[in-house]
């Protein structure tokens, strides 16, 4: 199945009467999480173990403070876009307090947002470098739960952690060409718009961005001994 090919989710179509059920709750309950989605940024992903699986990754942000935001990503910005993964992003200064085996599985900024890949559609492009000129600086740790790029019509499996790109010549031009298109975005453009900023003070963190090789998610079974808790649980009577 082709990369770009949006495979269908099974099941029936959504019904009147979950629509109104929807209807109902939407104006009753509030959403106080979702609400605080502030921010539409678009990028791309690889599998942190494959660079040629590649995918565009559409991430609907809100700021916990000053220094950490997290994210929706889904596949697309429609309506019907599927939920497929998340991201937190911090700032240097969180990201130097991390563990050192930590610190692996966080990626940098820098050239997402320096190359013109890592833009927020619509935004008039003087507030949209304001805002990218410290995301250029932060890290980001993020998992994808549905490989769409497989044609999966569920999200199945474990799941992956994926990287961001660090230099020219790792994203297929093709899946840049085709999303610039969509959203009416140059990023070749914003590229050279981009070029006065600068990324983390101390410098790309070695540590980051895998430490330069490939890491997998795999599911490993471990043994559970029979009325026994592991080490690390907390025992509760009633």
């Amino acid at each position: 199945m082709s990369k770009n090919s949006k495979s269908k989710v099974p099941g029936e179509p959504t019904g009147s009467g979950t629509s109104l059920l929807e209807t109902a709750t939407a104006a009753i309950q509030a959403f106080a999480p979702v609400n605080k989605i502030h921010q539409h940024l678009c990028a791309f992903h690889f599998y942190s173990h494959d660079m040629t699986r590649q995918v565009e990754a559409h991430h609907f942000c809100g700021h916990q403070n000053e220094e950490m935001r997290q994210c929706l990503i889904y596949d697309s910005p429609e309506a019907n876009a599927r939920l497929i993964g998340l991201e937190y992003i911090v700032s240097e200064n969180l990201f130097m307090t991390l563990p050192d085996e930590e610190k692996r599985l966080w990626h940098s900024h820098e050239y997402e947002v320096k190359s013109g890949l890592l833009v927020t559609p619509g935004i008039p492009g003087p507030i949209e470098r304001r805002d990218l000129e410290s995301v250029c600086k932060t890290y980001g740790k993020v998992y994808h739960f549905w490989q769409v790029d497989k044609g999966d019509c569920l999200p199945l499996g474990v799941p992956q952690l994926m990287m961001a790109f660090t230099r020219d010549g790792q994203v297929y031009k093709e899946l840049v060409q085709n999303c610039g298109k969509r959203l009416g975005v140059d990023h070749e453009k914003e590229r050279m718009n981009r070029e006065y900023m600068k990324g983390p003070e101390h410098g790309i963190d070695p540590l980051a961005n895998g430490g330069g090789k490939g890491l997998k998610t795999v599911l490993r079974e471990v043994h559970l001994p029979k009325n026994q808790p592991p080490s690390s649980a907390t025992r509760v009577f009633v």
